[in-house]
């Protein structure tokens, strides 16, 4: 049997990688093709093209590959021609994935979007092109299958990975000592995350690295973690800290960036799922997030929700602090990590929320994924 994935990005990449796994133990003769990253290669995928070649974000960003994205489509939709898949499985990437599924759909081959596109957000429209493109759609959180639910589109809520993966409790102290951090044990830290793309970095690194240098002013005490998610974002940051902030006590980190957000008081970072992972680790958090401004004139005129941030998305109301744009600025950002700080019956208010949030998530992701896809193959009707 012959099973393709298409993962447009890492995050992506660790989503399919123990769905591979999953779908191993069901069918243990498949074989694995389309795209994916190094968690994907290790579990068996033959990769056709490098992963990095399709992360591309932002409305603006995309512009510049679009040509080199189109040629990967279609090579890709040849390559599924010529050997076709019992399944066609895209992994997340919207934009990319739904017209190679849509042009699949036609030739009779199944196909499954593995991560809800925001339709709840923005475009509500293209659920309209995802009902035509696929036979399934696997979401990651309850109130997106509610969304399809209501629309008539195939859909089968899994829960998220992430909290299958993290624990319901965490222990700072052990994160702390697995960084090797040599800091006093009553030592109070806050992690500054500024995403995972050089783009993200550029523009929310000087604006972290500030709203640090404000926080030490008012609390000398405190000590600050910078986790570098690539080698590329290390030697940036590197470069970002020792031209803005030489005298900051800062450490800063390649990789390890659960264990900075557990050892961590409080959480500065971008939007995205490193939100998520900061709520399940119980970490209060500060997000923020900029884009290009031509982006961010578009997005302003099509998003239609009032929150961005993921855990105040899931609880339906703004539990954690989020500032976007213009708002994104050291007189917002400061002042709100220090709350969380200083007002430790708010922060155990939160810890609450997120631990129960952390339930609802739990569903063994991959596992609930593999059985949707097997339903589909065998034609079985779809679970709840």
């Amino acid at each position: 049997m012959h099973i393709a994935l298409v993962a447009g990005e890492l995050s992506g990449d660790l989503l399919g990688a123990p769905l591979i796994a999953a779908l191993q133990s069901r069918y243990p003769h498949a074989r694995f093709s389309g795209v994916g990253g190094p968690a994907m290669i290790a579990q068996g995928l033959q990769s056709q093209v490098p992963l990095e070649r399709l992360a591309v974000m932002g409305l603006v960003e995309v512009l510049r590959h679009l040509p080199e994205l189109l040629r990967i489509r279609r090579q890709l939709y040849r390559h599924f021609l010529a050997d076709p898949p019992a399944v066609l499985i895209g992994i997340d990437a919207p934009d990319f994935n739904l017209g190679l599924e849509r042009r699949l759909h036609v030739h009779g081959i199944p196909t499954v979007h593995y991560v809800s596109p925001s339709v709840w957000a923005w475009r509500p429209w293209r659920v309209r092109k995802i009902a035509r493109s696929v036979d399934l759609i696997l979401t990651l959180l309850p109130f997106e299958a509610r969304f399809y639910q209501d629309r008539g589109v195939q859909v089968r809520y899994v829960g998220h990975p992430l909290a299958d993966a993290i624990p319901m409790n965490s222990d700072p102290a052990l994160a702390r000592q697995a960084l090797k951090l040599s800091l006093p044990a009553n030592a109070r830290i806050v992690a500054l995350l500024p995403g995972s793309r050089v783009g993200e970095v550029k523009r929310l690194g000087p604006l972290f690295l500030e709203t640090a240098q404000w926080l030490h002013v008012q609390r000398p005490d405190l000590h600050f973690l910078l986790p570098a998610a690539t080698p590329q974002l290390h030697d940036l940051l590197e470069t970002m800290r020792s031209e803005q902030a030489p005298n900051l006590p800062l450490i800063l980190l390649q990789g390890h960036s659960r264990e900075a957000m557990t050892a961590a008081d409080v959480v500065l970072l971008a939007s995205g799922t490193a939100t998520l992972e900061a709520m399940l680790l119980k970490r209060p958090m500060v997000v923020a997030y900029r884009v290009a401004p031509l982006t961010a004139w578009i997005a302003r005129r099509l998003v239609s929700i009032p929150h961005f941030a993921l855990p105040n998305l899931l609880a339906g109301r703004e539990l954690v602090p989020e500032f976007i744009q213009d708002a994104a600025t050291v007189a917002n950002l400061g002042p709100a990590v220090l709350r969380w700080l200083e007002d430790g019956a708010a922060r155990e208010a939160m810890m609450a929320e997120f631990a129960a949030l952390h339930g609802k998530l739990c569903r063994d992701a991959s596992q609930e994924a593999a059985e949707a896809i097997v339903a589909l193959l065998n034609r079985e009707p779809p679970a709840g």
